[in-house]
């Protein structure tokens, strides 16, 4: 053996060894809580998280390229980047760039930052939505949002002290046109929150139908519409059905997203896209110290989570989620049909990925990990499965298989 395959053999060996040590902190309660998480995590079916995160080169390059001693913030507007800040601006309007046409904003008009979360995400749409009503208006807007929204639509215009008006929704949880019709103020301006993936049954909100209610009241002040669209949001622009996240085709002005949920980042975080009249239509902030115009809710924001995206569309990019996404489909149509074929109550919305059904017995809603839900409805007590990259048709094969037992 030469000395250069054994100088390859001995490095190899001594990466795995610091790889292996890296394995235990030296904290035993730290240890045996990652022993339990690392258990259950590859049957967590119950929530819309994406457990086989594609980010282990990215901390590599992190640790190696001594960035986690650096302490970054992405304070101020990165579309208007300030390239001397210590910040990852730059790579962040590089993640709006990419995105923003899967969503059908034209290039010259479109805003948009990395949030903290798809509830960041929310809060942006309303505060930017209620702003941009009252500018072209000078009268308070009312939110319209279904009864079986995310329940962060409703804390967050609570926590803005808005008007709230519920709407009421159908048995798959999708907000009716003619209960909106009904409910609506024609005195004053409507901020509407479409859901695109209601909490426990992973509805989406007939968004055209809805519009057509609104086209019918031109008396309205004005008209705003938030998407919330943390899971969907996520996977519908790499399908056939990307239609249903077109600005242009749905007309709405902003759109939040999940990142940590169909893209698998590994903590929670997400974007917010909205048209350049909303953006334009909020109150200016200008901070001397920063240079910069803070119309954005949060003034330090995290630099790390564009990063994170950036990465992904280097190293995933469309054809990886693309491919992702069909595979959640199929098998969202396999666990419908596994389901169907042991006479199990099952029930799913269409271009959804969560499948909602009778609760089984207790000890398989813990092993994994359901969401629970109830509805008389549908026979009362309800589990679902939302299906993310690591529920693949083997693992559900096992799920059914304990269900048949």
């Amino acid at each position: 053996m030469n000395y250069r395959k054994k100088l390859m053999i001995i490095t190899a060996l001594l990466f795995a060894s610091q790889y292996i040590v890296a394995q235990t902190s030296g904290y035993q309660k730290l240890d045996d809580w990652v022993t339990v998480w690392k258990s259950a995590q590859q049957t967590t079916f119950g929530y819309p998280a994406n457990q086989v995160s594609p980010l282990h080169s990215f901390y590599e390059w992190y640790v190696q390229a001594g960035m986690d001693v650096v302490n970054l913030n992405n304070a101020g507007d990165p579309m208007t980047d300030n390239p001397e800040r210590l910040s990852s601006q730059a790579f962040e309007r590089e993640v709006i760039e990419f995105f923003a046409p899967l969503y059908d904003f034209d290039k010259d008009n479109v805003w948009g930052i990395v949030t903290h979360s798809g509830t960041d995400g929310n809060n942006h749409g309303i505060y930017y939505g209620a702003n941009y009503l009252r500018n072209k208006t000078k009268l308070e807007p009312i939110v319209y949002v279904s009864d079986e929204a995310h329940y962060s639509n409703m804390r967050l215009a609570h926590l803005q002290n808005l008007e709230v008006k519920l709407i009421k929704s159908d048995p798959m949880g999708r907000m009716i046109p003619e209960e909106l019709e009904k409910g609506l103020d024609l005195t004053r301006p409507a901020l509407l929150i479409y859901a695109m993936g209601s909490t426990f049954k992973g509805a989406i909100d007939d968004q055209e139908a809805l519009n057509a209610v609104l086209d019918r009241h031109p008396e309205i002040p004005a008209v705003y519409r938030h998407v919330d669209a943390a899971l969907f949001g996520g996977y519908l622009p790499f399908t056939d059905d990307r239609r249903m996240v077109s600005q242009k085709a749905m007309r709405f002005e902003s759109i939040a997203i999940s990142g940590h949920k169909f893209f698998g980042i590994d903590s929670p975080c997400g974007l917010f896209l909205c048209t350049r009249d909303v953006y334009d239509n909020q109150a200016d902030f200008n901070v001397t110290y920063l240079n910069s115009n803070m119309r954005m809710i949060n003034c330090s924001r995290d630099a790390l989570q564009p990063l994170k995206f950036w990465w992904l569309i280097q190293t995933v990019g469309y054809d990886g989620w693309a491919k992702q996404a069909r595979q959640m489909r199929e098998c969202t149509a396999y666990l419908k049909q596994q389901l169907d074929a042991i006479h199990w109550p099952c029930w799913v919305n269409q271009y959804s990925n969560t499948v909602f059904f009778r609760r089984p017995l207790p000890e398989i809603v813990r092993k994994y990990t359901l969401a629970q839900g109830y509805d008389d409805r549908f026979g009362g007590k309800l589990a679902h499965v939302v299906v993310m990259q690591h529920v693949t048709k083997e693992k559900i094969d096992q799920f059914i298989k304990e269900l048949k037992h």
